[in-house]
């Protein structure tokens, strides 16, 4: 596959992450707040919600960066949003199955996950820095 045909396959599969994450992400908190709070303990609900407060930020924050990537074509603004969705999956993904099935050791991932979300913003930050306004 050549180079820009690769570019333009994850550009795809990035733009429909985000609308995906946002409708997972709403999905989950009716969920939440209608059926498990009979369910989970008040600790584990805080942390299903914890998860799914950061998954709906990041998915905004993601798709920003990668309108600005398309727009302005700074390749730090794509870095963001790759980074942005690799942290919903590890930190809000870890905190899901966490909270519903009780598996403490996949705690040891989230960290990784909040590291791509401070990876995503690093980008962000960077890619503005670096455009001329």
């Amino acid at each position: 596959m050549k180079r820009n045909n690769l570019n333009q396959l994850l550009l795809k599969i990035l733009f429909l992450s985000y609308p995906i994450s946002g409708f997972v992400s709403v999905g989950l908190g009716a969920f939440a707040s209608h059926s498990l709070r009979s369910i989970l303990s008040p600790d584990l609900l805080k942390i299903f919600e914890t998860g799914n407060r950061y998954q709906f930020y990041h998915t905004l924050a993601g798709l920003i960066s990668l309108v600005l990537y398309r727009n302005l074509r700074n390749k730090l603004y794509l870095y963001s949003s790759v980074f942005f969705i690799l942290g919903i999956v590890l930190f809000s993904g870890s905190l899901y199955i966490l909270a519903l099935t009780g598996f403490r050791k996949l705690g040891m991932i989230t960290p990784i996950g909040g590291v791509s979300f401070l990876l995503g913003w690093i980008f962000l930050i960077l890619g503005t820095w670096k455009e001329k306004f």
